[in-house]
Formats: structure tokens, sequence, C-alpha cells
């Protein structure tokens, strides 16, 4: 496993998977089906083109950018009015500190073993970009898999449209070369598109109840746990679905698409339920028991 920020081996792997099917889809596919001397062989090449470019700039994005540093000089304020729910550990119930970054835990953070470090609302550490998700990059890595998911159907549509075309004439398909192209782009693709769709789907299943990766299962857990006890769990963070959104997306919606962090905290803080309602939380609701990641 590479330090974080290096090229690594699965980086290089994706890159060389996106210029295959991209070379394929293209030079191969559309070439062969409509001609890229053509009027409409020229506008999906161009589409495609633009997709293919709008993968890699978001997947740069996502492999360069920092997924946002704990300050060391950061101190939880728990008489905090505007700060109505505190994280703290499940055993002995104190406030959340990194023995190995020697700094406190703001919420929704965690120390990540690969990176060697905390990271502010931390979702995963990813191998496909050697970084962690997380505040800071968690919007570019979302439109990044959406870019990867619409080009990945594109893809498959062109071969497979090349493909039928091709059936009752084989020769249009040229050399054994360009045969054995498709086939290994559709083997390439087929499993992709299908870890792509389910991956964004989860995403944005998770950004419409406000969780992360690691909120989720620490989730599952927690209710468990209040269910045990005779109790309703709720996730504090969960602000109804527009404003879930655009926690994550922004508040314009032109730029929801745009690889670029529009975060509308800056990862120390975050608005919780507790916010929006003019009730204050339960006493036992006033700090959450999570997991000391």
């Amino acid at each position: 496993m590479g330090r974080p920020g290096y090229l690594t081996l699965p980086i290089f792997a994706a890159l060389a998977a996106i210029g295959y099917v991209y070379y394929t889809t293209v030079f191969v596919a559309v070439a062969g089906w409509l001609g890229l001397a053509t009027a409409a062989g020229v506008a999906n090449a161009a589409a495609f083109t633009a997709l293919a470019a709008a993968c890699l700039a978001t997947y740069a994005a996502a492999v360069s950018r920092d997924p946002g540093r704990v300050p060391p000089t950061f101190l939880p304020d728990v008489e905090d009015a505007e700060t109505p729910v505190h994280e703290v550990k499940r055993k002995g119930g104190d406030l959340r500190y990194c023995q190995k970054c020697g700094h406190y835990k703001p919420p929704r953070a965690h120390h990540c073993r690969v990176c060697k470090r905390c990271v502010l609302k931390m979702d995963h550490h990813c191998i496909w970009i050697n970084n962690c998700v997380g505040h800071e990059n968690y919007k570019i890595f979302l439109v990044f898999v959406l870019y990867a998911v619409i080009a990945s159907f594109y893809a498959m549509i062109l071969i497979v449209g090349s493909i039928i075309y091709s059936a009752p004439k084989d020769e249009q398909l040229g050399s054994d070369s360009s045969r054995t192209s498709i086939i290994i782009c559709g083997v390439i693709l087929c499993p992709l598109t299908l870890a792509l769709t389910v991956l964004l789907g989860w995403h944005i299943h998770l950004i419409l109840q406000n969780k992360t990766t690691i909120e989720y299962h620490e989730g599952v857990r927690a209710m468990w746990l209040a269910e045990k006890g005779g109790d309703l769990y709720h996730h504090p963070y969960d602000l109804g679905v527009y404003e879930n959104l655009i926690s994550v997306l922004g508040r314009s919606i032109l730029c929801w698409l745009c690889p670029v962090s529009t975060n509308t905290s800056n990862g120390l803080r975050f608005r919780s339920s507790y916010n929006t309602s003019s009730a204050s939380p339960p006493c036992d609701l006033q700090k959450i028991a999570l997991h000391s990641q």
C-alpha cells in the first residue's frame, strides 16, 4: 500500500482501464459502426471524449485533494450552545481523543490507519485513489463516480451498437485484433459498470440521510442498542433530504456536478437535527457514544 499522495498500482490500473476503454470505444466501436468522418460518428466521439476528460479530471482531483486535516489546536467546546451534540467514546463517556495524533477528534472525524492521521468527516479509505474520502474531497469523489457511471453506460451502448451493426457482415469489424479489443473492453466494462452503479447508489443513499459509511455501520449498532433498551435511535445529523443534499453538494444546484468542494460547514462543527428544532435534546442524547476510531 503506497503512501497517500503517491501513485500506486491500483491508480495505474484505473488509468489504464480508462485509457483502454476510451481507445476501444472511440477508435474501434464508433469508427467501425458510425465512422469518424460522419456527423453522427464525430458527435458521439466528441461526447464520449468530453465524458472521459471529465472522468480523468475528477479522478485526478480525488487523488490529489486532501480529505481534511484536524487542526492541532482543536479543542471541543462542550459549553457551546450551538453544538448540542457531542460525540464521546462508548467506554467511559470521555470526549474522543486520538492517542496517535495527540489531539481531540472533531465530530465525525476518525483516524485512518493507512494515512496515519485523523480525517475530517471520514467516509472510507479508497485504494483506487490512494487517499481517504473525507470532508474536503467527498463531493469530488461522488462526482467522479457519477461521471464514470455515465461514461460506462455510454461506452456499453456504443460497443453493443457496433456489435449489432457488424453481426450480419462480420468483415465490418475488421481484423481479429479489433474483435479482441471489443471483447476485452466488454469484459472490463460489465463488472466495472455494475460496481460503479452500486457504489453510486450506495452513496446517494448515504447522502440522503447525511451519513458517512462509518456512521452507517455505527448507526446499525446504535439502533440495535437503542431498541434493546426500549428507545428509538435517530441519526443526529439527518436534517431532511434537501438540507442533507446541500450540506454535501452545496446550495447552488448549478454547481452540484462541478468537482469542487462546496461544503456548508468547516468540518469541525456540523449542524444537527437539534439545531433546526426549538426543542432541546434530551439529556441522554446530548452526547452520542461512537466508536473510537
